[in-house]
C-alpha cells in the first residue's frame, strides 16, 4: 500500500489550512451516562446536542479551550460509531480539525496520497461541512476535516 509520507521530504511538505483540532470524537454506548461523566470530569455540562442523520448518530458537545469534545452514540445498528463500538468498544473514535477552504484540503491530501472517505464534503454537525480520510492512511486514526459553513 502506498504511504503518502514516504514520499515527503521538508522541501515538498506544503503549507495546509488546518488551524486547531476542532474536535475529538468519542463513541459511548449510553449518550447519559457519557455525558455526566464528561460533565463531571470538565466541571460544566454540554453546551449542545444535536442529531446528525446522516451519519447515523446522536451528539453531544463540549467545550475544552478552544477544541471540542464530541460524543457520539449510534441510532442504528448501521452507523458507523455503531461498528466501531461492536469492533472496538467505547471510546475515541476520530480526530477533527478545523480548515479553511474543505475543497482545498481534499485536493492537497488526495496528491499526497492520502485516501479520502468522502470526495465531496457532507453536512455534519455543528454547522460544518466534513470530509473523513480513511484510518489506513493516517496511521490508524479516523480524521475529519471540518470547515463552518456560512
Amino acid at each position: 500500500m502506498f504511504k503518502p509520507w514516504q514520499i515527503l521530504s521538508k522541501s515538498t511538505l506544503k503549507p495546509t489550512s488546518m488551524r486547531k483540532i476542532e474536535h475529538i470524537g468519542i463513541a459511548v454506548k449510553d449518550m447519559q451516562a457519557a455525558t455526566q461523566i464528561y460533565s463531571s470530569l470538565l466541571g460544566y455540562a454540554h453546551y449542545k446536542t444535536e442529531q446528525v442523520a446522516s451519519e447515523g448518530v446522536n451528539t453531544a458537545f463540549f467545550k475544552c479551550g478552544e477544541s471540542k469534545i464530541e460524543l457520539l452514540q449510534a441510532i442504528n445498528k448501521e452507523s458507523a460509531v455503531a461498528k466501531f463500538i461492536a469492533k472496538k468498544g467505547e471510546g475515541v473514535h476520530h480526530i477533527a480539525f478545523a480548515v479553511d477552504d474543505i475543497k482545498k484540503e481534499i485536493q492537497r491530501l488526495v496528491k499526497q496520497g492520502f485516501v479520502v472517505l468522502n470526495q465531496e464534503p457532507k453536512m455534519g454537525a455543528d454547522n460544518k461541512w466534513v470530509v473523513f480520510l480513511h484510518p489506513k492512511s493516517s496511521n490508524g486514526v479516523l480524521v475529519e476535516l471540518c470547515q463552518e459553513r456560512n
